[in-house]
């Protein structure tokens, strides 16, 4: 009986498939995904992407990088896309409000990326 239950145990474990998350890269707008849930980001402090005017930096403090991810389940990509990149756009402007109370500069240069790979996509949203 022991040795009948061992041996379906492990047929078992070998017959399961495992999970394995997508690796794949999607560009999508990213003035569909500030739409997508208003409110979500605050306007108090302002976004800038690459490539867009923006106010001259008196001083640099560093890059700082995020890596969100979501539970996709019952989404679509681009959804679960914009909801990653809209926490992540929180976490960033939550930083800058601690700096701000700090009494530091806000000028900070804030880098979106994945697996210590850096994008910069001026108006794509980018999921790899």
């Amino acid at each position: 009986m022991k040795r009948q239950l061992i041996c379906t145990v492990l047929f078992s474990a070998f017959i399961t498939s495992h999970a394995f998350a997508r690796n794949t890269v999607s560009n999508y707008p990213i003035d569909a995904a500030l739409a997508s849930e208003p409110g979500k980001v605050g306007g108090d402090i302002a976004l800038y992407f690459s490539g867009q005017q923006h106010p001259g930096v008196s001083r640099t403090l560093g890059e700082f990088a995020t890596n969100k991810k979501t539970n996709s389940f019952g989404r679509s990509d681009e959804q679960a896309c914009q909801h990653a990149f809209l926490s992540a756009a929180m976490e960033l402007q939550e930083r800058d409000r601690w700096r701000r109370v700090e009494g530091r500069s806000r000028n900070t240069e804030e880098v979106a990326g994945r697996r210590r790979r850096q994008h910069e996509c001026p108006t794509p949203l980018r999921e790899d």
